[in-house]
Order: C-alpha cells, then structure tokens, then sequence
C-alpha cells in the first residue's frame, strides 16, 4: 500500500479515493495514536471536527465522527470553519486532537482529511507515519479494542467555535483598520462568514465575492487560485485593496488598489518589517521555502532581515519556525504563519494584519508591497507523468543543467513533484520574462518525455 499521507493530509477524490470507510478507519487510528493511547485514567479524550462547506464533507464528517466516538473519543463539531479555526479552536478547548475535512484550494470532486495534535498543531511525520500503520494494522484483520456502554464517545454541536475564532481574530490585531474599504473574496469556502465578521468588526468597510456556498462551487473560478473577479471588483468600488483565501482559508492573496496581484512573498516581506517595528521579529528572521521569489530574498538582505529557506511546504515552514523560535514563515502561495497567533496558516488573520499595516502606516498595499520587485517567474504544472522519478531521471536531470547554464546567475530552476496532485511542476526564474517563459516550457517538455 503506498503511503497515505501527503504533505498536507490525506487527500483524493472523495468516494472515490477518499471514501467514507477510509475516513472513518483513519479516525479510529487517529483516536488510538493521538488520543486514547496518550491518555491518563479517567479522562475522556476531545476532538474538534471541522469541514469546509464541500458537498462530500457531510458525509466524510458524518464518518470521522463515528470512527472517533467509536473509539471513545467525544467529539466538538463546529460545522463549517477555516482550517485554521479548527485548529485554534483544538488549542484553546484543550482538545487531544482536531480534524479538518478539506482539500483547500482543490476542485470541488475533491476532499481530504487533516489531523491536529494537542494544541493544534500539524502532525509531524512520524505521528502520520503511526496512524497509517495502525490504520493498515486493523484493516487487514487485527480487530479494534471498541469501548462499550459509558465509554463510547458522545457527539456535541459546538457552536459557540464561530463566535470564539472570530473574537480571537480582532482581539490580536495590534490596531483597528477603520477607514479601509476592503473587498473579500471567500472562495465559496470555509471563511464565507467568519472573513466579513472579523474585518468588520475591526473597522472595515467589507464588499464580499465568493461568499455563497454551495456545496459544490467551492474554488470555482474564485478565491486565491482565481484572481480575476476580485481584481475586477477591486478597481469597480474603488476599494482601497482586496483579499482572497482559498477553500479552508488558510491561504491569503491580495490585490493592490489597482488591480494588481500581492502574492505571498510580498505579504510577507511586509508583515516582516512590520513585525520588526513591534520588536517581535525574534531572530530577525523570517522563514520562506526555495519557491520564495528572488526578489523576496534580495528585499530581505538590503533590509538586514535574515531568510531561512525550506523545502516546499508550509508544514516544513513551520517546523523550521517552531524548532529556532521565529515568529514570521510563509510561501509564495499565501500560506503566511505568525506563530505568537496562530499555530498554522491563517488566511484571515493574515489579511487582518495585512489591513492594521496599512491603516497603521497610512500607506497604501502597492506601496508597502513596493519594499521588493518580484522578479519574473514562470511556474507550469505537467499533469499525468510519473512524479516519483522527478529527481532520478538522468534525461531530466541533463534538461536541468543545460536550463541553468543558460540563465547563470541571473536566474534559477526548480522541479519538484506536487505533495497533493498527481503533477510535476517546473519553476523558472530569470531576470527576462520572455527568456523564463522560453527555458519553462522547454523544462515542461522534458518532463513530459522523461517522465510520460
């Protein structure tokens, strides 16, 4: 059986790949490793239970919610939060684990599961690594220890999460951002309701797009893989700037009062300086993975900010951060982590403080965001071939070497397999967007013939 987790969860295409067998032996697992396993006598272990409004999440919740009680495990539902939410509300309820029922910025047929630690916390690898094999354990025919009578878990609709995230939103915000009209583009996704509360609350005036969830438009041509509508929304009321999340919110994008794009690099290179200011930049250190644009790290070196770099991954961002006590790590993508608040990716608080910068400074996203010059990048996605062969191939690895020849110091390239798709993609950056597009889709071919 190959391995079930990816870099994010276990994801595929829900009853199909993910099915509501596989969810709910996962959960049983997960109550063993994470929760019955580590707990002293007479406590009754707690679960959080999250979902993004995705059709087939009512289902998957509907599974891992008898796979926890089951195994005597009482379970907090809080309906339909971020991920981020899911994973504040395991921390401060003092839950042993949590469970998101997502898969974030993926097309509707999709849906993914994501476990949490005490705290709130992603799992690190090895704690996967014991889930899948008691998981596999059981399935081939060792039976489950199932409690019965009182110890079988108890089942509670949560309410009171949504009021709680959102409070602990604006009550971490180091200013209100009073003045700002902002528009929102929720993603059809997770944060529809809890984005436009907490900026409102904070001060906001809120336009929102993408906010109507049906179970099955989530992603769909909306949110932070699909800028258009919130570019065009942007300039159309005349809004000082906009935001974009993904499906379980834990991404933010922005765009400037123009209509152009603030990718993740530029929120972080911001949010550093501003974090810096406050004096809670520990290390002076900000954290970003090898995808983080050039000029992002360029930015950081003329503004004496150190960058650590990781693999690609905001789990790998994280564990960086938690291992040398930085405070600020992100990617490209609009996963930004700011630890003293949150202990992953957090889409609207990310955007929140996005917006106290800009009130606090009076300057407007394109100004602030003008701190670095994203150099271009041409980043193409080559579906169908063989990922696992990415770093073997020696034709590909040939392909590589001529590609960085040609660009020499003034650019770089970068192949990796997709931790959530069945995908390679080709990053080229070059200081010449026609030369970067040229060298990419010459890189994408050779995947294609190497790996096809």
């Amino acid at each position: 059986m190959g391995r079930l987790f990816g870099t994010d969860g276990v994801r595929g295409v829900a009853n199909a790949d993910l099915t509501a067998e596989l969810a709910l032996g996962l959960s049983v697992a997960a109550a063993h490793v994470l929760a019955v396993a580590g707990s002293v006598e007479g406590h009754r272990p707690t679960a959080v239970v999250g979902r993004d409004p995705r059709a087939s999440g009512e289902f998957l919740e509907a599974a891992v919610v008898a796979g926890l009680a089951s195994a005597g495990v009482d379970v907090l539902r809080v309906g339909v939060l971020p991920t981020p939410a899911v994973a504040y509300l395991t921390g401060a309820l003092g839950a042993d684990l949590g469970v998101m029922l997502s898969a974030s910025h993926n097309a509707m047929p999709d849906n993914g599961i994501k476990f949490l630690a005490r705290g709130g916390h992603k799992l690190a690898d090895e704690l996967e690594e014991r889930i899948e094999a008691v998981y596999e354990q059981h399935r081939t025919g060792e039976p489950w220890d199932r409690p019965t009578g009182a110890g079988v878990g108890r089942v509670t609709d949560y309410d009171e999460g949504f009021e709680k995230y959102v409070a602990h939103l604006v009550g971490v915000l180091p200013n209100r951002i009073d003045g700002l009209k902002i528009v929102l583009d929720e993603a059809h996704g997770a944060a529809s309701k809890v984005s436009p509360e907490a900026f409102t609350r904070a001060g906001a005036e809120v336009v929102t797009i993408g906010a109507a969830p049906d179970g099955l438009n989530i992603n769909a041509g909306c949110g932070s893989t699909h800028l258009e509508q919130l570019k065009a929304a942007v300039v159309a009321h005349g809004a000082d700037f906009g935001i974009a999340h993904d499906g379980d919110a834990d991404r933010c994008l922005a765009v400037d009062g123009s209509g152009e794009e603030v990718d993740g690099d530029q929120i972080l290179a911001v949010l550093a300086l501003a974090l810096r200011e406050a004096g809670t930049l520990r290390g002076n250190t900000v954290v970003g993975t090898v995808m983080s644009n050039l000029g992002f790290k360029l930015a950081m070196e003329r503004e004496g900010v150190e960058l650590v770099q990781t693999g690609v991954g905001d789990r790998y961002v994280l564990e960086s951060m938690k291992e040398h006590g930085y405070a600020l790590g992100g990617e490209q993508s609009g996963h930004v982590i700011v630890l003293d608040h949150a202990t992953t990716g957090d889409g609207t608080l990310t955007g929140l403080l996005l917006a106290a910068r800009v009130a606090a400074t009076g300057r407007s996203l394109a100004e602030l965001a003008g701190v670095m010059e994203r150099l271009p990048q041409v980043l193409i996605n080559v579906p169908d071939v063989d990922k696992t062969r990415v770093h073997t191939s020696k034709d590909l690895a040939s392909a590589v070497t001529e590609a960085e020849r040609e660009l020499g110091a003034t650019g770089r390239v970068l192949l990796r397999p997709s931790g959530t798709e069945p995908l390679v993609r080709v990053m080229v950056e070059a200081a010449d967007i026609e030369q970067a597009r040229g060298v990419a889709e010459r890189l994408a071919d050779a995947v294609k013939s190497a790996l096809g």
